[in-house]
């Protein structure tokens, strides 16, 4: 997988394996799935959500859980994980931004 930092639904279909109207059906299921839009109402996904999409398919898939279990699961892990994260320092978070930024533009043009 090419690293960028957003991605296209489309891209992001492709590197999952599922359909993109599978990828906004879990959108409506999964609160912490929650890719932004861009000014063409395209969504637009972080690594971070396109790991979220696999760990989702892995559970449903191939663990054979209910989307209720999954979700269960996953709302147990993330709010442990999301504790144990601590803030990024100001300059870092300032610099990633800005590549954020510039990719979305790069996207709009």
């Amino acid at each position: 997988m090419q690293e960028k930092l957003f991605y296209k639904i489309g891209e992001v279909s492709q590197i999952t394996g599922l359909e993109a109207y599978v990828l906004r059906f879990w959108e409506s299921e999964f609160p912490a799935l929650h890719p932004k839009k861009s000014r063409g109402n395209q969504r637009v996904y972080t690594k971070r959500e396109i790991d979220l999409v696999l760990q989702i398919k892995k559970l449903l898939y191939e663990e054979g859980m209910t989307i209720a279990g999954a979700k269960k699961k996953l709302g147990g892990s993330q709010v442990r994980s999301g504790q144990a994260m601590q803030a990024p320092r100001r300059e870092e978070t300032l610099i990633r931004v800005r590549r954020e930024l510039e990719e979305v533009l790069h996207i709009l043009s």
